[in-house]
């Protein structure tokens, strides 16, 4: 699969059903993420590969309740970071974006080894912490969600996500988010 084709592929599907998690596929993930570009190559970005069911069990009651499905996930890949940690521009922060481009590099490689990886924001970042031992200093961006998709494993959807399952959302128009000068 080549990018383009993976950056088609990607869905964030919530019907999942456990899949494996070896090591190899841990060891890719993160291996294209570090190869993410980043602010003086800082690398700001940390992940914590939740995989063991007690651990997963435990992340559980951080999650919002629109998403319950997430516990069907076989990998909780926990993002997180802080400022300091990559270049300090005046007005913006950096760390956030080049924490996201990696995240998005692990995404599309999942997807290419036909997995999905839907990144939440509905979690309680305080409890995510505490469990799992993370400093009070560091911002847990996300949660990637992996799994298989599955057709059938759908008990864990509320109507709305039922219907996103279905079909791609409605994208915007290129025109609304481009300008050509």
């Amino acid at each position: 699969m080549d990018v383009k084709s993976a950056i088609e592929t990607r869905r964030a599907y919530r019907a999942l059903e456990s899949v494996p998690i070896t090591d190899e596929i841990i060891e890719e993930l993160a291996r294209s993420a570090q190869l993410s570009p980043s602010c003086f190559n800082k690398q700001p970005w940390n992940f914590i590969f939740v995989r063991s069911p007690e651990m997963l069990e435990q992340i559980h009651p951080a999650l919002r309740r629109g998403n319950k499905w997430v516990e069907a996930a076989s990998l909780i890949i926990v993002v997180y970071t802080k400022k300091d940690l990559d270049c300090m521009m005046p007005g913006r922060d950096y760390y956030l974006f080049d924490t996201g481009m990696s995240t998005a590099f692990l995404i599309l490689r999942a997807t290419e080894l036909g997995l999905v990886a839907h990144p939440i924001a509905g979690f309680d970042p305080k409890k995510v912490k505490k469990v799992l031992g993370i400093s009070d200093e560091m911002t847990v961006i996300t949660l990637v969600n992996v799994g298989k998709h599955s057709t059938t494993n759908i008990e864990l959807l509320n109507e709305q996500q039922l219907k996103i399952e279905e079909q791609r959302p409605q994208r915007k128009p290129i025109e609304e988010f481009i300008r050509i000068i």
